[in-house]
């Protein structure tokens, strides 16, 4: 269910962003997707997002910055330990240093980059490039 309701926002974003849209709305919501969506906004592939409660989840009103070429889950969440990044790199994205891999980690959700600095590794949950 939770993997889903990720797939289906991220899906929806990237959508968006090919048509060349503004923003999108994205519902429901869940705390694990705002967290993805932190490391996205960090790395700068989306802008400011906002979110509104209602009684169907929530939803988020995301601003986009027409930076996205692809992004998507990665299903199933595989484990990674801090030193097999560049493996997950070759697979998931188009060359080294070239888009971020978002984990969940022990010490929250992040960047590939940043779990690698801070020797931790985690289960991934999506990329973006």
């Amino acid at each position: 269910m939770m993997h889903d309701l990720i797939n289906d926002a991220v899906s929806k974003i990237k959508k968006y962003e090919r048509i060349g849209a503004a923003e999108c709305v994205v519902q429901p919501t869940s705390k694990l997707l705002l967290d993805i969506l932190h490391v996205f906004q960090k790395e700068g592939y989306i802008g400011e997002f906002e979110l509104s409660e209602n009684k169907k989840g929530g939803s988020l009103r995301v601003k986009l910055t027409k930076t996205i070429n692809d992004c998507g889950v990665i299903k199933p969440n595989f484990a990674v330990k801090h030193d097999e990044f560049a493996k997950w790199e070759r697979r998931f994205l188009p060359s080294r240093d070239f888009g971020i891999i978002v984990l969940s980690t022990t010490k929250g959700v992040m960047g590939h980059r940043e779990a690698r600095s801070q020797g931790i590794g985690g289960r991934l949950l999506a990329y973006v490039y």
